[in-house]
């Protein structure tokens, strides 16, 4: 089985990625390498922050290695939490965040929002790019216990349920990162690779 670094130490996304991608890699985290670095995610963008992660693995680990960035972004709020939503209130804390989201969105009746990802890829020398995109509107009420961040306010259109209310099949068949995973795996697949 090929092996593939993920540069994230969170296990969350580490399981969810895993479980899209089956049998055809093994996903190795920082900790797995040895990377103990909290990687400055300096960017201004999604694609800015996925290029940053994945260039340090290989500059400093010699590594093929991919690094998402996702976030929510809603509308009403000029596209925040955006690239700040892992640490929107100031600190790395899912539920503080969440009703920081909830607090703001009060009274507000544009309820548009999106998860978004961008996967960057280094590979061979060679940095690409894969974008996720899921529309839907933000709950005035939290609701389910699966998934992680934004999960339980994000309601996915044509859907009745959150995120956080869905098992983690489910999630991944429609999620923005299952959506950039599979175009990932598509052109990883498409690659003639030597190793």
């Amino acid at each position: 089985m090929k092996e593939l670094v993920f540069a994230t130490n969170n296990k969350y996304k580490a399981e969810e990625i895993q479980s899209i991608l089956g049998s055809q890699y093994k996903i190795l985290t920082l900790t797995d390498i040895g990377c103990t670095v909290d990687i400055p995610e300096t960017g201004n963008s999604f694609e800015e922050n996925a290029i940053l992660k994945s260039s340090y693995v290989t500059e400093h680990y010699q590594q093929d290695c991919f690094a998402d960035d996702s976030g929510l972004e809603i509308e009403a709020l000029n596209n925040e939490p955006g690239i700040y939503s892992a640490r929107y209130s100031g600190i790395k804390d899912d539920r503080i965040n969440l009703e920081l989201v909830l607090q703001r969105m009060e009274g507000v009746t544009n309820r548009k929002a999106r998860f978004k990802t961008v996967i960057s890829l280094m590979k061979n020398g060679k940095n690409t790019l894969f974008e996720g995109v899921i529309e839907g509107t933000i709950r005035q009420v939290p609701a389910g216990d699966q998934g992680f961040g934004y999960d339980p306010v994000f309601e996915p259109f044509g859907y009745n349920v959150t995120f956080a209310q869905m098992s983690m099949t489910e999630k991944n068949r429609i999620s923005h990162r299952a959506i950039a995973m599979q175009k990932l795996i598509a052109f990883l697949k498409g690659q003639a690779d030597p190793s």
